[in-house]
């Protein structure tokens, strides 16, 4: 069986980012039936050591969008700074990132195959085959930080399940 880098990566991207989408609105369809605010389930966390659904949902971008374009350039480097999305925000985020993936050319992206991509944290760096940097550490990343945002909205009640975590299967035509 032969896949190429672009169903490996863009388009396990677009599943995703397009069921968190749909979570992210049963999550505010549900605040606005049970009268909760929406920006407590922005702070809300798995368990008081991990980061909030704000950081979950902003690490779907980053390992999705923001994978493929420092693969493109050839280098990923981390930003401290994380911008202070509420709720609403992090649906745009997350549908503006679905939205510049699924304009991404095929054949651009099957040619990033064959490179090489640097990873910087401060003065930290690993170097990844792109294969390597979406195997090892992008896809992992992504599929976590998606789970936690899932498992966030499902502990506050939110009536989501797997079906509405997986999304929209690509069927044989």
């Amino acid at each position: 069986m032969s896949i190429s880098f672009y169903e490996a990566s863009v388009q396990n991207y677009l599943q995703t980012l397009a069921a968190t989408q749909g979570f992210l609105a049963k999550g505010l369809a549900y605040c606005k039936e049970m009268d909760v605010d929406p920006e407590e389930i922005v702070e809300r966390r798995v368990f008081a050591d991990m980061n909030p659904f704000r950081f979950q949902i902003l690490q779907v971008v980053l390992h999705s969008q923001g994978a493929v374009e420092a693969m493109k350039a050839g280098v990923l480097r981390l930003q401290r700074e994380r911008p202070q999305l509420n709720y609403a925000e992090l649906q745009t985020h997350v549908a503006d990132a679905h939205a510049a993936l699924a304009k991404m050319d095929r054949a651009e992206i099957d040619a990033l195959e064959d490179k090489d991509i640097v990873f910087e944290v401060g003065d930290n760096k690993r170097v990844f085959t792109c294969p390597g940097f979406l195997f090892s550490f992008s896809l992992p990343n992504f599929y976590f930080h998606a789970t936690t945002a899932y498992d966030i909205l499902r502990g506050r009640g939110v009536p989501i399940g797997k079906r509405d975590f997986m999304g929209q299967l690509r069927l044989k035509q």
